[in-house]
């Protein structure tokens, strides 16, 4: 069976669309109620997905709870921790 023409979707963990997997940032649990960015989409164990938008960002900031691609409850101080690394990068990169 061919894979020719699949493209893979995910949804975002902020803003809760479905877009291309390749157009999203991969994120994974990094320790007990640590996420760290997967840049290289490699890392092992499940992750979860975030356009690159500052809007989605803090929406996903602002959220508490569960977050079901990584089936763990992640803390608002962990999800701000991310968040903060994500601007430090896009600073760095504009």
């Amino acid at each position: 069976m061919s894979r020719r023409g699949h493209v893979s979707l995910r949804t975002c963990l902020g803003c809760a669309r479905i877009d291309e997997q390749r157009a999203l940032l991969r994120i994974v649990q990094r320790g007990p109620g640590a996420l760290a960015l997967d840049v290289e989409r490699r890392a092992g164990g499940r992750g979860g997905y975030l356009h690159a938008r500052p809007e989605c960002w803090g929406r996903f900031a602002a959220r508490k709870g569960m977050v079901r691609s990584l089936r763990i409850a992640v803390d608002r101080a962990a999800r701000a921790a991310l968040v903060a690394q994500l601007r430090v990068g896009a600073e760095s990169e504009g």
